[in-house]
């Protein structure tokens, strides 16, 4: 059976558009409230010892995820709200994931960083890198240390940079195929 195209977003009432882009933020608020929720009551003992292999496992995933975004935006009957739900999702995941690989490495190695890292202190440092306002309060001090920041600062670029324009391009494409049907 063949499902009938989506009406195009320009054309639906008003009402069903506001409706639509309020289901998706609340949509996108609770996954971000879910992965924050979860960072911070998850117990993380027995990844002690692991960061490494929890930054290269999340490296995977989060490629993944933005691949499988990018490719549901293209897709999307309406890709605007579909881009801007994957966006919302994706920064705090990355936000998350970054911060639970610090917390990890202070846990493994004490003098990773120039301070100890609760779960918010790591999550803060992640922020701060992301934001480029590198306070100085908090800082890391080993060279593993050093090469997961660098990571996170690339990782930054790409999502600023790249990521964007992926996202950019996926909802041209969308609205582009919406318009040839």
């Amino acid at each position: 059976m063949r499902v009938p195209p989506a009406v195009p977003y320009d054309e639906l009432p008003s009402h069903a558009r506001r409706r639509m882009a309020i289901t998706s933020l609340l949509r996108s608020l609770l996954v971000c409230i879910v992965i924050v929720v979860g960072y911070f009551t998850l117990p993380m003992q027995h990844l002690i010892g692991s960061a490494g292999i929890v930054l290269v496992v999340g490296l995977v995933v989060m490629s993944w995820l933005l691949f499988w975004q990018l490719r549901e935006v293209a897709r999307s009957p309406y890709p605007r709200i579909r881009a801007i739900g994957a966006l919302s999702t994706s920064v705090p995941f990355f936000f998350v994931f970054f911060a639970t690989v610090y917390f990890l490495m202070d846990r493994s190695v004490p003098d990773a960083f120039n301070v100890s890292l609760s779960r918010l202190d790591a999550l803060y440092f992640v922020v701060t890198v992301f934001a480029t306002v590198g306070f100085g309060d908090t800082v890391a001090v080993t060279q593993p240390a050093r090469a997961v920041v660098l990571v996170q600062m690339l990782g930054d670029l790409v999502i600023v940079g790249f990521v964007a324009r992926a996202f950019v391009s996926a909802l041209q494409t969308g609205l582009n195929r919406r318009r040839d049907t």
